[in-house]
């Protein structure tokens, strides 16, 4: 594959593409390279109506500092500093809203959460995927963000009592199993969940089972820890305070959430 910066010019893109078909014969495929960071955002749609969720990032790399390969994501947090809720909903209108209006025109109407991971690059937002579902570990740092109940409104498929986004951070740190995401690890007792909860955190179970009435691991990602606080900072500090209760052999965490916040 050749990747190509957006910001050269096809035809000398097509130069290279010929040069590199006559070298080795092998068909080629130019795809864009696109520079700037990533950023979540989800829409819950009710076929026409449609709400904004607050913005979110996730970190996706196994190790500090965006090392090792790519996993279901490693932790998260929201809000996003660079970014407003106002430019989150233009987002969603620019974005968001052509697929649900289509979709309606064709007689299949979107009921339900579409989540946009995007890249602002220097010549604006581009789509990077869709999924049609929450996605993890950034829905753990929105919903304690919202005040109302988002259940009622999925349930009812009415988004006109819409949930109201709270003055609050949200910060999600992810234990994951020691040889994740190579390997699942089952089994492997854990202690205190318990005392990580009694500091105020969120503790979500992701990979976990009980045997004999104890908890232990069962998947990669094992658990998400999520800090609530005034500013990102608070919340990444209750995040790892939390996260330093909980012990399972082998368990790995990321060191650098929000840090760069």
């Amino acid at each position: 594959m050749l990747g190509c910066p957006s910001r050269v010019q096809s035809d000398h893109v097509l130069e290279v593409v010929d040069i590199i078909r006559a070298r080795d014969g092998r068909p080629s495929i130019v795809s864009e390279l696109l520079e700037g960071e990533e950023l979540s955002v989800f829409a819950v749609s009710a076929g026409s109506d449609l709400v904004a969720l607050p913005a979110s990032r996730d970190y996706s790399r196994v190790g500090d500092d965006d090392t090792g390969p790519n996993t279901g994501g490693m932790g998260s947090y929201s809000p996003v500093p660079e970014i407003d809720q106002s430019e989150v909903a233009e987002l969603v209108e620019t974005i968001h809203r052509p697929v649900v209006e289509e979709l309606a025109e064709r007689g299949t109407p979107f009921i339900g959460c579409l989540y946009g991971g995007l890249m602002l690059t220097a010549d604006g937002p581009r789509v990077l995927e869709f999924n049609c579902r929450f996605g993890d570990p950034e829905t753990q740092v929105i919903l304690p963000r919202l005040d109302g109940d988002l259940a009622e409104a999925l349930l009812a498929g009415d988004l006109s009592q819409q949930p109201e986004v709270a003055d609050r951070a949200a910060v999600t740190v992810v234990l994951s199993g020691g040889g994740y995401p190579e390997r699942s690890d089952q089994g492997t007792p854990i202690e205190g969940v318990e005392a990580a909860e009694a500091t105020g955190a969120l503790v979500f179970h992701a990979g976990t089972a009980l045997h004999d009435g104890r908890l232990v691991t069962n998947g990669g990602r094992i658990l998400n820890v999520v800090g609530v606080g005034a500013t990102v900072a608070e919340a990444r500090t209750a995040a790892y305070d939390a996260a330093a209760h909980i012990d399972f052999a082998g368990m790995h965490l990321r060191t650098d959430i929000a840090s760069n916040v």
